[in-house]
């Protein structure tokens, strides 16, 4: 426990700085004054103090900062940026030496002498080793690190409270959940067993042709050990990367881009980590897809309201993305309608208006214009966020000139999400006639009683007299229109063609109505 309050201690220490920099932002004198104009310049020197902040204090904040460089909801576009390279440092060795992990649990089945060091991370490590005459990879979790990872999301979840007393009102809605977030994706990646099953499922959904995910190797693999296919590729970004393949860097961008557009909107489960460092071309030019522990899985319900995230920002629909935001509940349901679609229309308008249009900018600019409302970013939301800007950086560092909006529109067209838009309004047609069908049934039989009853005198219909000036002989005509129209949805279930001829006067009786008014 005193571990614990010294640990806490130490991060208050760390990031009082930062929060009294705030809050003379807010109010010059802390508790009263106006407010204070910062530069751009100095808010860029602030985060990059607070990115080295995280990296002293260890694994656990490294990928905090990794994590709020994927919510724009809680952090300004500057420090986004700033964060956002943490995704490739690699911080001081952190509880312990990985190799004690290999010899305690895999000295007997394989011939650790052979063992190489491939890359570093804040979590694990990742060796290769002589494996039944092949070279295998071995992902490896750092001794120790769960437990500093478990008290290090138990410090953040004391100081969030701290954090939301003095944070902007805006901010309230998405820092409740915030450190739940946290700990849902970071003790996610320490779970060898789930990224093993994630991986699996992901390389049955890739074409094996263009896309390569390493294989699991079950028998060498354990809670802290992760034993896979070693998969050798140049690093995608490097010059050459292309040079001895049949690929250019436009098509590589396009594949890389179809295929997380495949993995999010049709599979529903995606590997949510595509910076430089974890994509690789194959020496027969297929690209190659490492480090699974940021994967996700999406429910049938998330996938379809993405699926119309995407789809409303490709076709400028306001309505339709107004919906699919609150039913992500990014924002709430209690959210005027009315005053978010007039932001909406704006943030189209404001993209419109630009040469040139990214997936990026769109975020930015949605999340800008969103925060004078209650709006937070799910996890799901969140990766699949990060997904579209790293993914479009990556591509555009690849092709500068690759356009990610156009990539999005021809997947949403090739498979048939956007073309079934008159699909879903025949469906729709279709469904409401069909639940009609018992009342049409029943309709002859009612129009014989109704007109037994005019017969007999039991049915009177009284009416005041009215002047005739033309309106009335054109209402007269419309509702001839209609009685036809009706009379023809009635008929169409008889093998006489008499539908033909009430739907032709009906028609002819609106076109009189029409001119008449």
């Amino acid at each position: 426990m005193m571990g614990f309050y010294r640990r806490y201690l130490a991060v208050v220490v760390t990031f009082l700085p930062f929060a009294w920099a705030f809050l003379r932002d807010a109010r010059r004198f802390v508790l009263f004054g106006p407010s204070r104009s910062v530069s751009e310049a100095e808010h860029r020197r602030r985060a990059t103090k607070l990115r080295d902040a995280m990296l002293e204090l260890g694994p656990a904040f490294v990928k905090v900062g990794q994590v709020l460089s994927t919510r724009p909801d809680v952090v300004p576009p500057t420090y986004v940026e700033v964060l956002s390279t943490l995704q490739d440092e690699v911080p001081e060795d952190a509880g312990g030496d990985p190799l004690t992990v290999l010899e305690d649990e895999l000295a007997d089945g394989l011939d650790l002498e052979t063992l190489e060091p491939v890359a570093g991370g804040s979590l694990a490590f990742v060796y290769t080793v002589e494996h039944d005459g092949e070279r295998i990879a071995l992902k490896v979790r750092r001794p120790g690190i769960q437990a500093i990872i478990e008290r290090d999301l138990a410090v953040i979840r004391r100081i969030v409270p701290l954090i939301a007393i003095i944070a902007p009102e805006r901010y309230e809605y998405s820092l409740k959940n915030v450190a739940s977030d946290f700990e849902t994706i970071i003790l996610e990646e320490l779970d060898f067993d789930r990224e093993a099953t994630m991986m699996r499922e992901i390389r049955s959904n890739v074409d094996e042709s263009q896309v390569v995910v390493p294989a699991v190797y079950d028998e060498l693999s354990s809670e802290r050990v992760l034993a896979m296919e070693f998969v050798p590729g140049r690093k995608i970004t490097d010059e050459n990367a292309l040079a001895a393949v049949e690929r250019t860097p436009t098509e590589m961008a396009t594949l890389l881009a179809k295929t997380y557009l495949q993995m999010g909107l049709v599979d529903g489960v995606f590997h949510a980590d595509p910076h430089p460092g974890n994509l690789a071309v194959a020496d027969d030019g297929r690209l190659i897809i490492y480090d699974f522990g940021m994967s996700r899985r999406l429910t049938e319900a998330e996938q379809d309201d993405l699926v119309d995230i995407y789809r409303a920002l490709v076709m400028r629909d306001v309505d339709r993305l107004l919906d699919a935001l609150i039913d992500l509940e990014v924002l709430e349901r209690s959210v005027d309608r009315s005053e978010v679609r007039r932001v909406l229309e704006l943030v189209i308008e404001n993209l419109e208006g630009r040469s040139e249009i990214t997936w990026r900018a769109i975020i930015t600019e949605l999340m800008q214009m969103l925060h004078d409302f209650p709006f937070r970013i799910p996890p799901n939301v969140m990766l699949l966020v990060r997904v579209g800007t790293v993914g479009e950086g990556v591509c555009r560092q690849l092709d500068p000139e690759f356009d990610f909006i156009t990539v999005t529109r021809e997947f949403l067209v090739e498979h048939g999400f956007i073309e079934s838009e008159l699909r879903e309004l025949a469906s729709e047609i279709r469904r409401d006639f069909q639940s009609s069908i018992p009342a049409l049934a029943r309709a002859p039989t009612r129009f014989d009683r109704v007109a037994t009853q005019i017969e007999r005198g039991e049915l009177v219909v009284r009416t005041e007299p009215v002047e005739d000036d033309g309106a009335t002989r054109a209402i007269g005509y419309a509702i001839l229109s209609g009685a036809l129209f009706v009379a023809a949805s009635i008929l169409v279930f008889y093998d006489q063609p008499y539908e033909l001829l009430a739907l032709a006067g009906g028609v002819l009786c609106a076109l009189v109505y029409v001119r008449s008014r």
